[in-house]
């Protein structure tokens, strides 16, 4: 036997046998919840006594409810791309505005994890509406679309991780009458908003809304079911959301809390201690970085933060939320938008309207889109708020004005003493103060993310956006919707007459 030989046995046996390599963890499964037009806090975890989500609790009960969860921008389209981008909608170019072109400058999280080997796809509403296909994408941005979640998953190679966009076009407009009162569900429970007027009709509006939201919840919990069943539910990131507010007036489309504040919990066992609650701010634009970071990747273009640290407890500088909207319907004339942006903290919501000679809501001539003030959707409520434009009785909100008036350069509100944010304070010099640091706030953010409206608040940028559908032009007259909404089907099973619900006195 040679020497070195010898020395080959040694080496043998003293190093001893490999050990095996710890198995990698497996990267998780995504599964997307969009809602289309939901509001915070309609959900029964949130405290709403009527609208039932036995979905949504249980994922709360399962992981994370978040009580501060912010849209990027109360409108689909800029909404949906600042998720899917992690970019702040003022940083995706024409994607800032509904019915634009989706932009193509960055990668979405769909893409980056496609590239890693996810298995993605989409069901129903993914980003937009708008065009992609003229940016250069051969599907939805959101993912191949699918029939449905199983038709996604009978394709998805078996050992392959996936993404899951299911979008819900619930409870988006329009809404068949009293679908709500019919499963039971009461007016007198109804909770309604400070800035609508109460009475029977706007309460049944409400419940056809809350109808909807049941629906995607019975939907949502249907997928959940099919995870269980094929053993994939604990290696799932479960995200259940909304993408802007509830589509009545000052909700959907404002800055305010109805428009932005959603709905979310997530459920991931790995990350998510069960029966978390999360108070800190959170904005849409830290969803994809999240997905990202999961999958064990790593992003550089993206504006938003993971969220795994948070849920994690540990301290993340989360004391406040930026907002913006540019153009969301097309109804002013000349195509233009009505720009905002918004700070907003435990305490106060400061708003810059930038262009305040323009009107939020449109313009009452335009007729594109869904006609007068058609930023609003047509509904019952909006039309009755429509009907009480001069009339202001004594105790109440100017309910017209705040729907459809033109709003100051500034708007600052105790969102604590006044949740439905009805009483501005910008021009109280008591909160001079307050106002000066929300306003330096908000303009520091502006500067840091690249918003044009730092240096030029006038900017025509979102004025020029390609506006992609080809509306002809439609006579939405007045007095011709007042006949369509005066008599509402009867509320109940065992209602015999109409309710005559603009004749109601407000």
């Amino acid at each position: 036997m040679t020497a070195f030989t010898i020395l080959l046995l040694l080496l043998t046996f003293f190093s001893g046998p490999k050990e095996k390599e710890a198995p990698k963890a497996p990267q998780p499964n995504i599964l997307f919840l969009i809602a289309d037009d939901w509001s915070y806090p309609h959900a029964g975890d949130y405290g709403d006594q009527v609208v039932r989500t036995p979905t949504f609790d249980r994922l709360a009960a399962e992981g994370a409810l978040f009580t501060n969860a912010y849209t990027a921008s109360p409108s689909c389209s800029p909404s949906r791309a600042a998720v899917l981008l992690g970019r702040y909608p003022h940083q995706n170019g024409d994607g800032g505005n509904l019915w634009s072109e989706f932009p193509n400058a960055h990668p979405t999280y769909v893409q980056i994890l496609a590239q890693a080997g996810y298995f993605t796809g989409s069901t129903r509403k993914g980003w937009g509406p708008g065009e992609f296909q003229v940016t250069g994408f051969s599907h939805n941005p959101a993912g191949k679309n699918y029939e449905d979640f199983e038709a996604f998953l009978a394709e998805k190679p078996q050992d392959s991780p996936f993404t899951f966009w299911f979008g819900s076009t619930d409870p988006h407009r329009e809404y068949v009458p009293n679908t709500g009162i019919q499963t039971g569900m009461k007016l007198e429970d109804v909770d309604v908003p400070g800035f609508f007027p109460d009475n029977d009709c706007v309460r049944n509006d409400i419940l056809d809304y809350y109808f909807e939201i049941e629906r995607f919840d019975r939907e949502s919990g249907q997928l959940i079911q099919m995870l269980e069943e094929m053993g994939e539910l604990d290696n799932t990131i479960i995200v259940m959301t909304s993408d802007n507010g509830m589509p009545f007036p000052r909700a959907k489309a404002n800055l305010y809390d109805y428009g932005t504040r959603m709905p979310l919990v997530i459920r991931w066992p790995k990350k998510v201690q069960a029966g978390t609650v999360i108070d800190d701010f959170v904005n849409f634009v830290d969803f994809a970085p999240s997905f990202v970071e999961a999958a064990g990747l790593v992003q550089s273009s993206m504006s938003g933060q993971s969220l795994w640290q948070l849920v994690a407890g540990e301290k993340q500088n989360r004391e406040q939320v930026f907002l913006e909207r540019e153009r969301h319907a097309n109804v002013r004339k000349g195509d233009l938008s009505y720009p905002m942006r918004a700070v907003r903290d435990h305490k106060y919501l400061y708003i810059r309207n930038m262009m305040p000679e323009r009107n939020p809501a449109g313009d009452a001539t335009v007729h594109q889109s869904v006609g007068q003030y058609g930023d609003v959707d047509n509904s019952i409520t909006k039309y009755l708020i429509m009907s009480m434009e001069g009339k202001i009785q004594a105790g109440k909100p100017d309910y017209f004005s705040l729907a459809f008036g033109k709003r100051p350069p500034e708007e600052l509100y105790d969102v604590i003493a006044d949740p439905y944010q009805l009483v501005n304070l910008a021009e109280d010099k008591t909160y001079a103060t307050v106002k000066g640091e929300m306003k330096k706030k908000l303009q520091s953010w502006m500067e840091e993310t690249g918003d044009l409206r730092a240096s030029d608040p006038r900017s025509l940028y979102w004025d020029e956006v390609r506006y992609t559908p080809s509306y002809q032009l439609k006579n939405y007259d007045f007095e011709q919707r007042i006949e369509e909404y005066r008599i509402m089907p009867p509320f109940g099973k065992d209602a015999k007459e109409g309710i005559p619900c603009l004749d109601t006195n407000p």
